[in-house]
């Protein structure tokens, strides 16, 4: 478990988030950590039975009740709706975890296209929406600010029955990176998280298949497939254990955040990989002076400046 220290330093006390997906699993986790941090929360969620028992644990922790807002995150009119709401309710808004997401996997050859609308609308289209609901009115409010996209460990490791969410994640991931840029003239954070196994029920996503995505060209599941597959996640890290090392992230201010640390292997073997299909040649001075102007531009953008097109060249 990660140093809770921070948890009471009293850094984000009374600092308002929004998190979607927050009434099971990681984004459970991190509402809960947030709580313990003393953060005033907004949470979506689309089952009445998982509110009912997150409302339960704040009601049983003495903790103000989050401002809950059910919300289908592919909906961008409800989006924009329910950002107006949390800053009625609560003044400002400081902190937005895009969290929402789907685990379907099958073959990607056999893929139809309601595999890539469902599957990309909800996994890289949520996060856009929360990011244009959203982005508007936490540069408004002051103080302490930050964004963290909830990817997952396919933002790096592609595998052969997840395609479609593995593009997702690495959608998120480019999205992500690239926009700690932007919001660094804001003094507004941006992190990427990328998970690994947590023991949530992540891999029943197949079975809240939307009627209006029914067309699938994967093949059914067979019968105890699903529940076969989901004995792994009980191997998973702790739900809340991923929050809290999201918070240690945010508040150290890191731009990736991973919390699972059984991947070094894979990362070596990606460096090594990576390293040897470079080109053994000299670049010409004119393409290495470009690149050296855009990692300069990158360098001052995280330190706070807003960098032009006229920056690249």
């Amino acid at each position: 478990m990660a140093d809770k220290q921070w948890l009471q330093d009293g850094k984000w006390a009374g600092r308002v988030a929004f998190i979607t997906g927050a009434v099971t699993g990681i984004g459970l986790g991190v509402a809960q950590a947030f709580a313990d941090a003393g953060m005033r929360l907004a949470l979506s969620y689309r089952n009445e039975d998982d509110k009912a028992r997150t409302a339960e644990w704040f009601a049983e922790k003495g903790y103000e009740q989050p401002l809950f807002a059910k919300l289908d995150v592919t909906d961008r009119e409800r989006f924009a709706e329910v950002a107006q709401q949390v800053v009625d309710h609560f003044g400002e808004v400081h902190v937005l975890v895009n969290n929402a997401g789907v685990s379907v996997f099958g073959p990607t050859d056999e893929a139809s296209y309601d595999d890539y609308d469902w599957i990309m609308g909800v996994n890289f289209g949520g996060v856009v929406n929360g990011l244009v609901s959203f982005l508007p009115k936490i540069k408004a409010s002051e103080g302490r600010r930050h964004v963290v996209n909830v990817a997952s460990m396919a933002a790096f490791l592609p595998g052969p029955q997840a395609g479609i969410y593995t593009a997702s994640k690495f959608a998120v991931r480019g999205l992500t990176e690239s926009l700690r840029y932007n919001l660094a003239p804001h003094g507004i954070g941006c992190s990427l998280c990328c998970p690994a196994l947590t023991r949530t029920n992540a891999w029943a996503s197949a079975t809240k298949r939307p009627d209006s995505f029914k067309d699938s060209g994967f093949a059914p599941t067979r019968e105890g497939e699903l529940e076969q597959f989901g004995t792994a996640f009980e191997e998973g890290m702790d739900p809340y254990e991923v929050g809290t090392k999201i918070l240690a992230g945010m508040t150290e201010q890191k731009g990736l955040i991973l919390t699972h640390p059984e991947h070094g292997p894979d990362f070596e073997e990606m460096h090594e990989k990576i390293m040897a299909a470079l080109p053994d040649e000299e670049a010409p001075a004119g393409r290495l002076k470009i690149e050296q102007l855009r990692r300069d531009a990158m360098k001052a953008a995280e330190e706070g400046l807003v960098v032009q097109l006229d920056d690249l060249t």
